[in-house]
């Protein structure tokens, strides 16, 4: 009775120790693509500069305050004498007002003693500018097209991450869905072969019936064992964008997410998609460069205001320089010639707005034809889908009567596997289609700009 507790306990830890298998919805799938994707965290630092990138540009709006200050040391110094003397001395005249010389004055000599030492002087400088030719405008302008760029190609690479997650995810239901097919139709192989080889040994069955079944039996057999390494292998590119190890031991629910299959499909409207609001940002900011490039050609007004502290400078051991002042500057530059290299500019900007507007109608035409193809593709899978179905439950039907009849002896053998064979070929249709139906939906879905990412919550 002990020893028999003790090996309870002991199978009760090792169970609790294995991996347990986890059973995913799609919307979980999608939480941890997204949450895990290298490609969305590098778009997310794109769009992160790029806020910063119109924060800065916004900055220049406004005054700009910098401090300043220069320290010298020098051991220059010495003295300098000026000899005095008689000197001529020049007054105005009463009568005519001219300045005229009226003799000559002493003056005594002056000795001057220097001594550099330290110099120094520090303040505070405010630039404004006022008016740039629109260069600020435009570049702030540019900056906050650049950061609704980078927003929009977030958004195109979380959906692009979303398609390729549906699909891993939808590959692993087909897997799992064919692993069943191979599975049953192995097992009634299996109980087929059981019965006629009874039925051999009994002298009511040939032996080559017994070998027919065989034979299918081992080609049920080598299916299964494919059907697992195919599910294998979809559990782990599931694994790879979800960002969970490789063998990581995944389940999937098996039922395939809800189409709405009343939905009426529109293939008219592009202008969801974030592709389509990229181009017409693109545009805009060339647009801009047109106006960056103009700037250049116009006068530029800027405002400079500086005050200062200097002291420094010995001179018969008193200070020269010990005073604060105020200095005010205005800044005018007018171009007036550069040999056209700025008129070339602005000819170089419009030829690239009209360039992105080519594109740009080029490209809406492609994902309006996208669109259509995506639509027409939805509707000949739910078409597949409802003939595959109805395709099933004919051969399941056929495999029954196929069934009775050679129970009672009123069908060969080569006819009965051949129901069954065209029964499983009914089935993996049947998954094959759905799968492909749910790989139109989010295709189109994409295509029609209303795939969106979940809330994270």
């Amino acid at each position: 009775m002990k020893k028999s507790t003790l090996l309870f306990a002991i199978f009760f830890i090792l169970s609790c120790s294995l991996p347990a298998q986890e059973v995913l919805t799609l919307e979980q799938c999608r939480h941890m693509a997204l949450k895990q994707n290298k490609q969305i965290a590098a778009a997310a630092r794109q769009s992160e500069s790029a806020r910063h990138t119109a924060a800065s540009y916004k900055a220049l709006f406004f005054p700009d305050f910098s401090l300043n200050g220069i320290g010298a040391y020098s051991t220059a110094g010495g003295s300098l004498t000026f000899p005095g003397g008689n000197l001529p001395v020049f007054l105005p005249d009463v009568a005519t007002g001219i300045t005229q010389p009226k003799g000559y004055a002493y003056f005594p000599g002056l000795d001057i003693n220097y001594d550099v030492d330290w110099i120094y002087t520090g303040g505070i400088t405010v630039k404004q500018p006022i008016y740039m030719g629109g260069k600020i405008r435009a570049a702030h302008k540019m900056a906050i097209l650049g950061k609704d760029l980078s927003t929009l190609n977030e958004q195109l690479t979380e959906t692009e991450v979303m398609v390729q997650t549906d699909k891993a995810y939808i590959g692993m239901i087909k897997a799992q869905g064919m692993k069943k097919v191979a599975e049953s139709y192995y097992a009634t192989l299996s109980e087929l072969a059981k019965n006629i080889k009874s039925a051999y040994q009994h002298g009511l069955k040939p032996q080559n019936d017994v070998l027919k079944v065989q034979v299918k039996l081992n080609e049920a057999q080598m299916n299964v064992h494919k059907a697992k390494n195919a599910l294998r292998l979809a559990s782990m590119n599931l694994c790879h964008y979800i960002g969970k190890p490789l063998t990581t031991p995944l389940t999937v629910n098996e039922d395939l997410p809800v189409i709405d299959k009343n939905k009426l499909l529109q293939t008219e409207s592009i202008v969801s998609r974030p592709e389509y609001q990229m181009l017409d940002k693109q545009v805009e900011l060339n647009r801009q460069q047109v106006k960056l490039s103009r700037s250049e050609m116009l006068p530029q007004i800027g405002i400079q205001g500086n005050y200062s502290y200097l002291n420094g400078l010995n001179i018969n051991n008193q200070k020269f320089f010990d005073d604060a002042s105020f200095t005010a500057l205005l800044n005018v530059s007018i171009p007036i010639f550069h040999f056209g290299e700025r008129k070339h500019k602005i000819n170089a900007a419009k030829a690239k707005l009209q360039q992105s507007i080519l594109e740009q109608a080029d490209k809406n035409e492609l994902m309006q034809l996208e669109l259509t193809q995506a639509a027409n593709n939805l509707e000949e899978a739910f078409l597949e889908c409802n003939l595959a179905d109805t395709s099933l439950e004919q051969a399941e039907e056929n495999r029954r009567i196929s069934a009775e009849q050679y129970k009672l002896g009123l069908e060969t053998l080569s006819d009965h596997l051949e129901a069954q064979t065209l029964w499983q070929q009914a089935y993996q249709t049947k998954v094959e289609a759905h799968f492909q139906l749910y790989l139109e939906w989010v295709t189109y879905q994409k295509a029609s700009g209303t795939l969106h990412a979940p809330v994270q919550e």
